[in-house]
């Protein structure tokens, strides 16, 4: 076996290893308000997440070829399966540090971030695509601000609708509810989360000539859908902990205007092709809802604590990726 054809086999083990623990750092994504309501029971959502992620991993490809193809050129990388090396060590590494202190960060910043770091590090500042890189930026940003204005507007017009009714009735009908939003929730985190992996392992393929276009084939398809699924299937317990208890005390109507509010933004995102993160838009929804229901309901030291994480994971993962780039080659 030739040594790129050693190194690209690393590439793939690596970006299906990050789509795996993806898989269960993100999986509160889409479970954690419904399982804090009990409206599923925690593996029943894990299951139907699972599923969900699948089947939205396999259907769409648009984020996979923004990813492979717009922080690089991978045609114009001589080096570019080492900088992937070193790209996805660096986010894993990431992923699973704030996976352990329970931190609902960003895996697409930090794979965006050390991707970046990586570029800079091993091929020079005139290979890493600004243009490219800056417009995937904007839209990492831009997502949360929309998801905690529409997450409060969504929850507002709820409490303003249902005002005069019983609470437990209000509660009992939105309970059910959330079992519909749960699931669409899952199935838009795999339409886009999944996306980076096929992404990384296209842009691997192009760097290593064997194949000249950014088209995701079936099997790198089918590969990182399953690897999403799996380690979704386990399920990121202190996350989902986090998510679903720590932030405010989530009623079922609270988490089915969450849930709605951030598949929008995220399926939105997957229809025009742009990576956004999961963990920030249904974070930042759980926010805008908290604020509507009472403003002082929401725990905002926590609050701040999850945002610092995400101001610094991609410069974090850019200076680790770069170290990591340094380190091995």
């Amino acid at each position: 076996m030739d040594t790129s054809m050693l190194i690209i086999l690393i590439v793939i083990v690596l970006a299906l290893a990050f789509d795996f623990i993806n898989g269960f750092h993100d999986t509160a994504n889409a479970i954690a308000t419904a399982v804090s309501t009990r409206a599923l029971k925690p593996r029943t959502a894990i299951m139907m997440a699972a599923f969900m992620n699948f089947l939205g991993a396999i259907m769409f490809t648009g984020v996979a070829k923004t990813i492979g193809g717009s922080v690089a050129d991978p045609a114009t990388l001589d080096n570019g399966l080492e900088i992937l090396v070193a790209t996805l060590l660096a986010a894993i590494i990431w992923n699973l540090i704030t996976w352990w202190f329970g931190i609902p960060s960003s895996s697409s910043h930090a794979l965006i971030g050390a991707l970046a770091g990586a570029v800079l590090v091993g091929a020079g500042s005139e290979k890493l695509n600004w243009s490219g890189f800056t417009t995937i930026i904007e839209a990492l940003l831009l997502s949360p601000l929309l998801a905690f204005a529409i997450g409060y507007i969504v929850m507002t017009i709820l409490k303003y609708v249902f005002a005069k009714r019983s609470p437990h009735n209000v509660n009992k009908g939105f309970r059910s509810m959330q079992i519909i939003t749960a699931a669409i929730q899952s199935f838009t985190h795999g339409t886009n989360d999944a996306q980076k992996a096929m992404g990384i392992i296209t842009f691997a393929l192009v760097t290593a000539k064997y194949q000249d276009h950014m088209e995701v084939p079936l099997w790198v398809k089918l590969a990182a859908a399953t690897a999403m699924a799996l380690g979704t299937s386990i399920g990121g317990w202190k996350i989902i902990k986090t998510m679903g208890t720590k932030i405010f005390k989530i009623e079922p109507i609270n988490g089915f205007a969450a849930d709605i509010t951030s598949a929008s933004i995220i399926f939105g995102a997957t229809l025009i092709h742009l990576p956004v993160s999961t963990t920030h838009a249904i974070t930042s929804a759980i926010l805008g809802v908290g604020s509507a229901k009472r403003f002082s309901a929401v725990k905002w030291s926590l609050a701040g604590r999850i945002v610092i994480s995400w101001v610094i994971t991609i410069p974090i993962a850019g200076l680790l990726a770069g170290g990591i780039y340094k380190l091995l080659f």
